[in-house]
Order: C-alpha cells, then structure tokens, then sequence
C-alpha cells in the first residue's frame, strides 16, 4: 500500500485534503495498534496488516480495513473511493458518526470487562485439550500446525516440550515431544532458515518451509534459539545444537549494536545492484545454479545436490505466486549429511568439512551484495526476550560468550532504557531514548531475561533488578481486581481502549509471561503474594483457556508451573570453583522447566536470597567440597556433592 497508494500523487493529494495522516510504527506503538485491531476484528470480522483506520477528531475508530488496491479490483473498492467516500459521508454527517464512533468504543470496553469477569473453572484436563487441538491440525508429512502459510510458533513448542515433561513416558507425552522435535528438525532444514548465515526467516509461504516471507525478526530468533535448545537438553541430540548456534551467532553478528542492545529486524527486500532503485524480496539470499557452481568449482556438485539446487530454480509448485524466484534457487537441505555422504562414496565427516568451506565461500560472496534495510530500533520487550536466548544458551551449549552477550545487552537495557528515579522502562531505543513509556510485555519479558541471566551468571544485582521491575509492572499494569496485566497504564489519553492480550502469538501475551515470572520469583524471595498473583493473573484467563485453550499455550505453560509441585536447586560453593562449575553444568543438561536454580556463594547472593528464605541460610559447602541440595518446596534432600550422584537425584 505505501507503494501503490502513499506515494501516488494523487492518492496523497486527496488524504492531504481531506485527513490529518498519522502512520504508526506499531512496533513502537502496540498499545495503538491493537486498539484499532480489535475495532477492525470486530466490525469487518478479520484483521491483518497492513492496516487502515479512520478516527473522529477526538480519536474514536468508525471505519476500519486492511488491505485497499489502489483500483477497483476483486470486488473490492479502490483506495482513492473509499477516500472520496469517507470525506463524503464526514461532510454530510459528522455528528451521526461521532454518536457511532462513541457507541462502538463503549461496546468494545464493555466486552473487554466481561471477559475479564467471566472466568470459568478450569482443571488439569486443560492440558489434554490443548495437546488434541494442536495434533488434530499437526502436518505429519511436514511439521507445523495448519497449512500455508506456515509460521514457526515458538510458544506451541514450548507447551509441548511442558506437556511432554509432565508425563514423558505417555502415548500423549512422547507424541507431544515427536510433534515438536519433527517441527523443529523440518524448520532447521527448509528454506525458512539462513543455510549460510544462520538464524530464520518470518514465515513460510508453502507447507513445505521452503520458500519464506525473507525478514527477520529478533523475537523469532529469541524464542526459536530456545525451543531448539529445550529439544537438544531433552535428546541430546547435537542437530538442535547446531542449529540454536547459527542463530545465537547470526544475531551476535548482524543485528548486535556496538553497545550490546539486539537490533529489531532485517527487510526481506533488498537492492538488485547497487545504487540501482530496483529491489526484490528475498534478493539477497537467493541464488542461480549458475552463480553456485562459478563460485564452488569442484565443490559445487555436492554442495548443489545437498542443498537442492537445480538449473530452473527450485521454488515448489505454487510457492512462488509472484514469479520472483524463476531460475533462482533457495537453499533446503533436501539431502542429510549421511545420504549425500552415501551418494558421493565420501565419509560423514569429510562431507560436513567441504559443506563448510562452500557455506564460507558463498557467504563472502553473498557479503558483497547490497544488504537488506537493518531495523535499528532497540525495542526492551524483545532485547528480553534475546537475552533468555543467550542465558539459556550459555548455560546448555556452557558457552561463555553468549553469557557475556546477555550480560552486555542488560547492561544496556539498564544504562539507557531504563529511569533509576521513576524505576519505569523505557520501549525502544535508536540514536537516544524513545518518549514512549514500556508496556507490560516490555516488562514481562525483561524480568525474564534479567531472571533467566540470574541462573546464569549468579550476578544478584541481576535477580534485583527482576524483582524491582516486577514491583514497578504490578503497579503499573496489574488488574487488582480481576487479575491479569493490561498492556498499557489507561494514562495515555490518546489510546481509547485499555485492554489485556489474550492470545500467545507470534509473542507471547505479556500476562504468560508475568505469571510464569511471578511464580519464579515467589520461590526466590520466598513469597506468597507474588504466588497468589500469579494464580489470579492466570485465573484471568479461564475463560480463554476453557473456550480454546491453545489460544494461549505460553500460559499453559504457567498453569503447568502453578500446579506442579517447584523444585529448588541450590548450589553451594564458591561461583569460579571448578566444582561449583561442574555441578552447575549437570545441572544444565537436564531439561527441568519446573526448577529454580540458585547459588549460595557464602557472600552477598546467599545473604540476600537469605533475607526471606530461612532454608537458604543454612545451605553450606559439605567437607570444604562445593555441595547440592535438591529440594521441593524448600524441603531438601541430603546434600550430594559429586555431578554423577546429582544427576541420578534430577533424573528421578
């Protein structure tokens, strides 16, 4: 639409006539967005982006859309009607308008307090119901839930992983935890992933992941870098591995600012030549056989049957509606290591070497060309969720690096998008410090990096900050009265609506997040009232979660959480023993998505966890050796202080 319709002359010539134009970033502007979204849901039974949206004066919606041709086509009226169309009737009618507009927003806000109200009962059966509803729409032949288009949803895997750990020797539990190992393995080899340069693209266009919508979004990188983690704690298996690397590494190196902060996004469109105006989607990553095998040589005949690669292009039938990717190749393993190996009567390994070299030659080429526009907005909600990436991934790859990546960007986060005297998040970032205040998934997932950063480095500022955040979220966000976070303060005027997220995502709803959050930091600090809010804030969602519960897996995630009896882990010992270390590392390889873990260092950790937590104060190092207490509810068994006896005790 910008193209066809904002900068067509006379398209503009009218909205400049006839509008005061406001365009919103809604990445810095959720709250604004999902007002109008709800509207256009409510009033045309669909939404999407982009999308359009017309406001009386004082704000309030009374005509919504999404996508107008600039013509009349497809039965549907041209941009520059409905424009005429709409001054019209403004002309004619304002006063009959504004009387709508102030109806439709009113019945918007009650709906939004009914449901706040309505909460039915729900039991553990929840569970199953959410497990049947994703494996009735399971693709068994590809992966993924649905058909075209197929995006990767972190938070459905997440509840998998969590339904399969509750019961993993059940029919349930191990086709859960097959539903989502297939996905993640078909993602990992289809065209949505970056083969040279790692990390994944938004979506898929086809059911077979092969050619994607070419952007990449940080909160994608984040939230997959950890599913694929989860399934490498739970199997072992070094593929998941390899594939949470690519993305920790693909984000370390192009979307990291030299301060720390994670940029929010590179385009799918890119420039054909340099300083040439033409640019196509997916420019950038896509190849011809031609090109392939000039820049391999030798090599190119096995990198060209692993990855795929044939003369007239390889984008499947029907995945190419546009006729953008004629004679061009996007790159999916379509061959394993073993069967190529096989094929061209090599060794694995000697496979695995010239794939490599080949994948550096083509990324110096690939280098060389006109990159996609960088989105160098440094938004809080997903720096958070990328810092979670890295924690995790320093502890179960035991890479220091990414510890020092997570580190860097909360260092960030608190120097420049957070206010010390007011204690509030700031949203985003770029060239300085936004006006814009954080909303509650700003602070939901911050606190779970700085929490997921905390069982990481042991740092206790780290774990302080957390609880601070949580204080200033609670006062800010939280429905005292039914439970449940608003996404904004009600204190911008601007915004008509306050409303709750009901629906994990391609995010998940900041009220998931807060109530898993809430239940880590109850057991920390030992208290109660952060575990009564976060059973509240999850009752909130009943009546989402009995209507369709997987709606909201991220949030059955903390009903799961809720009701499963907590495990502490507490280590005892000095945080640069070599012990401490190993004990921590066995700790690590266990996927546990019920514990907490803590370190008591003997200094000012162990005293500050100890000012609530009477268990913790006694915890010591047995024999002068670093020790583990394993406990529920705070209640531990003996102390062990060999890895081995450890692992035998978290394997039960």
């Amino acid at each position: 639409m910008a193209h066809e319709s904002f900068e067509n002359e006379e398209t503009a010539a009218i909205m400049n006539r006839e509008f005061v134009n406001i365009k919103v970033d809604r990445e810095e502007r959720p709250d604004v967005d999902r007002v109008y979204m709800t509207f256009v849901q409510a009033t045309t039974g669909g939404g999407g982006w982009p999308m359009s949206v017309w406001l009386t004066p004082d704000l309030k919606p009374f005509v919504g859309g999404t996508y107008f041709p600039p013509e009349d086509r497809y039965g549907q009226p041209g941009f520059k009607k409905v424009l005429e169309r709409i001054a019209a009737a403004w002309k004619q009618g304002h006063e009959k308008i504004v009387d709508q507009s102030s109806k439709i927003i009113t019945a918007l806000r009650e709906s939004q307090a009914a449901q706040s109200v309505a909460s039915a009962k729900i039991d553990n059966q929840v569970f199953g119901t959410a497990y049947e509803q994703f494996a009735r729409t399971f693709d068994e032949k590809e992966g993924g839930f649905g058909s075209a288009p197929k995006f990767p949803r972190p938070v459905a895997l997440n509840f998998l992983t969590g339904f399969y750990a509750r019961a993993p020797k059940s029919e349930a539990g191990k086709h859960a935890l097959e539903m989502d190992l297939f996905t993640l393995r078909k993602m990992a080899t289809g065209g949505m992933r970056d083969h040279l340069g790692g990390g994944f693209h938004r979506y898929s266009v086809d059911r077979y992941w092969h050619v994607p919508h070419f952007e990449k979004m940080l909160y994608d990188q984040a939230q997959l870098a950890v599913a694929y983690l989860d399934a490498f704690q739970i199997t072992q298996d070094r593929q998941y591995a390899t594939v949470a690397r690519d993305i920790l590494d693909y984000v370390g190196r192009d979307m990291t600012s030299k301060d720390g902060g994670f940029f929010s996004a590179e385009d799918a469109d890119s420039l054909f030549e340099r300083g040439k105006p033409e640019h196509g989607e997916g420019v950038f990553y896509i190849w011809t056989k031609k090109e392939i095998d000039a820049a391999l040589g030798d090599g190119a005949e096995i990198f060209d049957y692993h990855y795929g690669v044939q003369p007239h292009g390889n984008a499947p039938e029907g995945g190419d509606p546009q006729d953008e990717f004629r004679g061009k190749n996007i790159l999916i393993e379509r061959h394993t290591v073993a069967e190529t190996a096989q094929h061209f009567k090599k060794g694995e390994d000697e496979v695995r070497q010239l794939l490599g070299h080949s994948q550096e030659k083509l990324l110096s080429i690939r280098a060389k060309r006109p990159r996609p526009h960088l989105d160098d907005k440094i938004i809080s909600a997903w720096n958070g969720l990328m810092i979670s990436a890295y924690a995790r991934g320093a502890q179960v790859l035991d890479e220091p690096r990414y510890l020092e990546s997570a580190s860097r960007a909360a260092k960030f986060l608190r120097a420049n998008l957070y206010d010390e005297s007011r204690k509030i998040l700031f949203r985003n970032y770029r060239e300085g410090r936004s006006r814009i205040e954080g909303f509650a998934d700003d602070y939901a997932f911050v606190i779970q990096g700085l929490v997921d950063l905390y069982e990481t480095s042991f740092d206790i500022e780290w774990l302080k900050f957390a609880v601070e955040l949580q204080t200033t979220q609670d006062r800010l966000f939280l429905d005292a009265e039914n439970g449940g976070y608003f996404s904004t303060t009600g204190k911008e005027s601007s915004v008509p609506l306050r409303m709750k997220d009901d629906n994990d995502s391609a995010e998940p709803a900041a009220s998931s997040v807060a109530a898993i959050n809430l239940l880590r930091l109850a057991q920390f600090r030992d208290d109660k009232q952060l575990e009564e809010r976060a059973k509240k804030t999850i009752g909130a969602f009943n009546a989402t979660l009995s209507h369709f519960a997987s709606a909201m897996p991220q949030m059955l995630v903390a009903l799961d959480l809720s009701s499963s009896k907590s495990r502490q882990i507490v280590i005892a010992g000095k945080i640069d023993n070599g012990e401490t270390k190993a004990l921590f590392r066995e700790v690590h390889r266990h996927f546990l998505p019920s514990k907490i873990l803590l370190l008591a260092d003997g200094v000012e950790g162990q005293k500050y966890l100890g000012e609530k937590n009477e268990a913790i104060r006694a915890m010591t190092m047995v024999d002068g050796k670093p020790a583990a207490y394993v406990c529920e509810n705070f209640t531990c068994k003996a102390p062990v202080t060999d890895p081995k006896a450890l692992g035998e005790l978290l394997s039960r």
